[in-house]
């Protein structure tokens, strides 16, 4: 039954995005609104005496903290984390995931659906001649949670700020036995990189070096904590290399934007050797 699932949605300045996305439900969806920023404005349109949507407000310190807020405010035995990019969701859809979660006997650590836009350099494929496929992580866009399993993993791990932390996430489930699934029969679309509302040139510029910079801090954070720093250290120091040669070229060539992007590149990477937090923001750059 859908009262016993809660949709919860991450948003940073998406609120046309929210809007649209909440229209395809009825009172019956319990929802939760996490706005990682002071944009109050998406109140606006979240009409008075609707009950079952709750909109927090919280301090921006990424995607799994998000979601470890939104659990404190759960009832239901389940809930499903969406981003408001992602496309197709239906109540019809949220019952599918519900009668997969019971066909799977609760025994998951999460489950997403299938993604039909998105190239296969991108996610980890599927057998989609399978209904259900186990697979070793999948996107943090959209994701199934039996909430008793999620206590079990004590949620997300709120040093990744950007990138990893649902693979992480999905890694620690699976030391437990508890393996991720991907239903190829749900079908979505998700517009990757749409969430946030960009103003300006000089706004997406930044943001570029934001996930830049914690795409290669998480990396390496993922790696050792999970294959420990002495391998991780050994991995990474070819790229070390690459990174440092490709920054001197760029920078004797004057070629700005370039020697930028490995600069950040090298900073994050750096920053996560020496055990320094993801403390980058896009106020930084």
């Amino acid at each position: 039954m859908i009262s016993n699932l809660t949709v919860v949605l991450i948003s940073h300045k998406s609120k046309e995005k929210v809007y649209r996305f909440i229209k395809n439900f009825s009172e019956k969806t319990k929802i939760i609104i996490i706005e990682n920023s002071e944009d109050h404005t998406i109140k606006a349109d979240l009409k008075d005496g609707k009950e079952n949507i709750k909109l927090i407000f919280s301090e921006n310190n990424g995607y799994g903290s998000a979601i470890n807020l939104a659990r404190k405010s759960i009832n239901t035995d389940y809930f499903i984390v969406f981003n408001p990019d992602v496309n197709d969701i239906t109540e019809k859809v949220l019952n599918k995931f519900l009668d997969i979660g019971k066909k799977l006997n609760n025994n998951f650590a999460c489950i997403g659906p299938r993604y039909t836009n998105i190239s296969k350099k991108t996610l980890i494929q599927s057998n989609i001649k399978k209904e259900i496929d186990t697979l070793p992580s999948i996107s943090g866009a959209s994701m199934f949670f039996n909430k008793k399993k999620f206590d079990l993993l004590n949620g997300f791990d709120e040093n990744f700020f950007l990138y990893f932390e649902e693979t992480d996430y999905c890694y620690r489930a699976k030391k437990l036995g508890l393996k991720s699934y991907q239903i190829n029969t749900i079908k979505v679309t998700h517009d990757v990189g749409s969430s946030t509302i960009i103003q300006n040139d000089n706004e997406k510029l930044r943001l570029g070096y934001l996930h830049n910079w914690h795409f290669v801090w998480s990396k390496f954070y993922f790696f050792k904590k999970h294959y420990g720093f002495l391998i991780s250290f050994i991995y990474f120091l070819p790229i070390i290399l690459r990174t440092l040669i490709k920054l001197i070229y760029f920078k004797i060539s004057s070629k700005y934007e370039k020697k930028m992007k490995y600069k950040i590149r090298f900073d994050g990477l750096i920053s996560s050797i020496k055990g320094i937090k993801s403390y980058k923001r896009i106020y930084d750059f």
